[in-house]
């Protein structure tokens, strides 16, 4: 099992949408709850940063059940995100993914961007210094990019879809066998990382975050059993599409591919040690 951990309200509607699936516990904290669970734990809220940083909530019980491994979600722009690393300093000893949404940040000003900037910073040193098992910024410009148009009114619940989707798919690849193929396990040192879409075709990827000088880079391709019984050299047109992909010492590529029984669809993660810039 994988705790998922929502920080804040709109985190808190990303990890809502693992409850889908039995393969998680999902931990809600945001200042919208109305009454403290085993799952659910109601936050203050306050009028400065200031305020929020002298008030970090003890979560140690709250937490007491959780899993060995957790996946954070947190909205770096978000009042709440000032409880990210008091929240996160009460999980150590757990391997904990912590996946950092990124608004628009061209439109943002004020203390909101302030906030963005700060923890956006702070926690890919948490993870350079192995604090954390990684940091995987996702942009929702980005991920609403990959994804095509979307309705005002959906907007949102549609990005959360994605972000959802994406991160699920990439947690079961990562404990099944594929039936051909192994992706590479990321160097110790490179403890950022991004995910994108996968065009099964040309093996074209739509990262969800612009990484800077990526290091391993790994492609999951899910393909239609039909195809994978009875399409010759199928396989041989993916690795060949893969060899004319950028590689050299420092950057490798890997692939795996699995079997589905719905349409094929393909995500990618790219693994880095570099502090990503802040824009």
């Amino acid at each position: 099992m994988i705790s998922i951990v929502g920080l804040g309200t709109a985190a808190s509607k990303i990890a809502e949408k693992f409850k889908s699936t039995k393969n998680y516990n999902v931990y809600i904290l945001n200042d919208k709850v109305e009454r403290k669970t085993k799952y659910r734990f109601k936050l203050k809220s306050y009028k400065t940063p200031e305020e929020y940083e002298k008030n970090i909530p003890d979560v140690e019980k709250f937490f007491s059940a959780i899993d060995s491994h957790a996946q954070v979600f947190i909205v770096g722009s978000s009042f709440s995100s000032n409880y990210s690393l008091g929240v996160l300093q009460q999980l150590q000893g757990k391997k904990i993914d912590v996946f950092y949404i990124q608004p628009d940040t061209e439109l943002m000003t004020g203390i909101p961007k302030v906030l963005d900037k700060i923890v956006f910073s702070v926690l890919q040193e948490y993870a350079r210094s192995g604090l954390l098992n990684s940091f995987t910024p996702i942009s929702n410009t980005m991920v609403e990019r990959s994804i095509g148009s979307l309705p005002i009114k959906a907007y949102y619940d549609k990005i959360n879809d994605s972000i959802f989707s994406t991160v699920h798919y990439i947690n079961y690849f990562n404990h099944a066998e594929p039936e051909i193929g192994m992706t590479a396990k990321p160097l110790a040192i490179n403890r950022i990382r991004t995910y994108g879409l996968l065009n099964t075709t040309n093996l074209e990827e739509k990262w969800l975050y612009e990484l800077d000088m990526e290091r391993d880079t790994c492609y999951y391709l899910c393909i239609n059993k039909e195809r994978l019984e009875n399409e010759g050299g199928l396989h041989r047109k993916i690795v060949d599409i893969l060899k004319k992909k950028p590689r050299n010492a420092f950057r490798r590529v890997s692939y795996a591919i699995y079997e589905t029984e719905h349409q094929d669809f393909g995500l990618c993660v790219a693994h880095t040690n570099a502090i990503q810039e802040y824009t």
